[in-house]
């Protein structure tokens, strides 16, 4: 789907010099001198560079749309997590590094959200909020006050999370994954 230059907003995925960026930021330039044209960052989508762009309203450029898919995920085999089509039952391997840090949260079951171009995995996003298990955090110091001070603690993933003192090991608690930090205890 073609689109004016003007119209490329944040969130929108485009075809540029062969490749497929992401719209990151926008910003509308109207200067005293010569005609108004949209200044957009982009994100290559493949590799994540980064690119600063100028596009005036009388170019197009290829909007491309995304297809999203749910899928659950199965197993780690090596380097690969394998996740399941929801629909067909086909089965997707992707490499870690592609999920990138927060693969330690997959947990057996859990649906993800796939963003596929032409069948091709793009992109991976795991649900907001997941609960886990503490299984290391450090003793309360006497003399802290519970509402300026964290302590480190260890979940079952492996990862670590600055959470309040009255955290204990062997309790649940709802970690953002995106942010990587505490929310609250679970229910």
């Amino acid at each position: 789907m073609k689109i004016n230059g003007n119209e490329i907003k944040p969130g929108n995925v485009i075809e540029h010099n062969g490749g497929l960026w992401a719209a990151v930021k926008c910003n509308a330039v109207k200067p005293g001198k010569g005609g108004a044209f949209n200044q957009v960052e982009l994100k290559n989508l493949i590799d994540g560079t980064k690119l600063n762009e100028r596009f005036r309203a009388n170019e197009t450029v290829e909007r491309v749309r995304l297809e999203q898919k749910d899928f659950q995920y199965l197993y780690e085999q090596g380097d690969a997590l394998v996740f399941m089509d929801n629909e067909t039952y086909e089965q997707l391997e992707l490499q870690k590094d592609f999920v990138g840090d927060r693969a330690a949260f997959l947990q057996d079951g859990m649906t993800v959200t796939v963003e596929l171009h032409e069948e091709r995995p793009i992109g991976v996003s795991l649900p907001d909020h997941v609960v886990l298990e503490i299984v290391e955090a450090d003793p309360v110091v006497k003399g802290q006050t519970a509402t300026s001070s964290y302590k480190p603690a260890v979940m079952e993933n492996g990862v670590r999370v600055m959470v309040p003192p009255f955290i204990e090991a062997g309790e649940r608690i709802l970690v953002d994954t995106n942010e990587i930090t505490y929310i609250r205890r679970a229910d």
